[in-house]
């Protein structure tokens, strides 16, 4: 199977486990990681509209739970409601931090797989960077 083709098949099984009871608008991301792991995730809405979780946000915590690579390879997502999902301003800044600007974000169609393929550099063309935070301190 083609990993274009697992990963929407994991962001798709993501989808139907939303909690999005207020928006009605169910998301399901999954991420291959750099050692070949996949890890979905699924938006999870709460009354108070922005404290919930995006599905690329949960899938991200999945991933870095699971103790293994924390390098994004790529990235399916899909809604049940849109042609081409693409990830909100704030889930693209947060899978910059844990890809590059070549990682492939795969933009999928529910019934039909993947739509279009973007650059993580084309979708956040100047992201914030933890290089600019410089040295640590403490």
């Amino acid at each position: 199977m083609a990993v274009t083709d697992r990963l929407f098949e994991a962001a798709s099984a993501a989808m139907a486990k939303a909690h999005a009871p207020y928006s009605r608008f169910p998301v399901g991301a999954a991420i291959l990681a750099a050692d070949g792991t996949v890890h979905s995730g699924c938006n999870i809405e709460v009354v108070s509209f922005p404290e919930g979780w995006c599905a690329e946000t949960s899938a991200i915590a999945h991933m870095v739970m699971a103790g293994g690579s924390r390098q994004i390879a790529e990235v399916a997502v899909v809604a049940e409601k849109l042609v081409a999902c693409s990830p909100c301003g704030g889930c693209r800044q947060r899978l910059a931090e844990f890809s590059g600007p070549g990682t492939r974000v795969h933009l999928c169609d529910a019934a039909t797989g993947v739509v279009e393929t973007v650059t993580m550099g084309e979708l956040l063309p100047h992201s914030f960077a933890t290089d600019a935070l410089g040295e640590a301190k403490g």
